[in-house]
């Protein structure tokens, strides 16, 4: 599988996430028809925000998802908007949700991210270690040390 960049007026990028959210109280009550809706919320505001879902699971108690986003995109919006839609739409059509969450709050509060690359730390080590050699030869780069 090759990797696609997004590629707009100006840019260039492909920008990846994994993002992992749970149930308030880790109840586990993503099963069933709710577990099937929360999976086709996710996915249809995934389709509004132009964020591709590249793998992702929906279990029992949390989410845990693979993302590739545009760099005009804050994760902390898109969960923002994720949580808060998926648990008000789950708790319209789901009322005996509304019983178990009587404050309202489907998820835990906060959401873990972890940004992933496509290079890694090291090369980029490596290719300013190359443009710092350069430096000797060239007055026009300026390091940032």
């Amino acid at each position: 599988m090759g990797k696609e960049y997004r590629h707009s007026g100006h840019t260039v990028s492909r920008m990846t996430a994994h993002i992992v959210w749970v149930t308030k109280y880790r109840y586990k009550i993503l099963t069933g028809d709710i577990q099937k809706r929360c999976r086709d919320l996710i996915v249809q505001i995934c389709d509004s925000e132009d964020v591709k879902i590249l793998q992702g699971a929906v279990s029992k108690d949390h989410v845990h998802m693979l993302i590739e986003y545009r760099p005009s995109i804050k994760i902390s919006d898109l969960v923002k908007r994720l949580k808060g839609r998926t648990s008000r739409m789950l708790q319209q059509e789901y009322p005996e949700l509304r019983k178990r969450y009587w404050g309202r709050h489907f998820w835990a509060i906060g959401y873990g991210v972890w940004i992933t690359g496509n290079i890694t730390e090291e090369l980029v080590q490596e290719y300013l270690k190359h443009h710092k050699n350069q430096s000797n030869y060239d007055q026009n780069n300026m390091l940032l040390e």
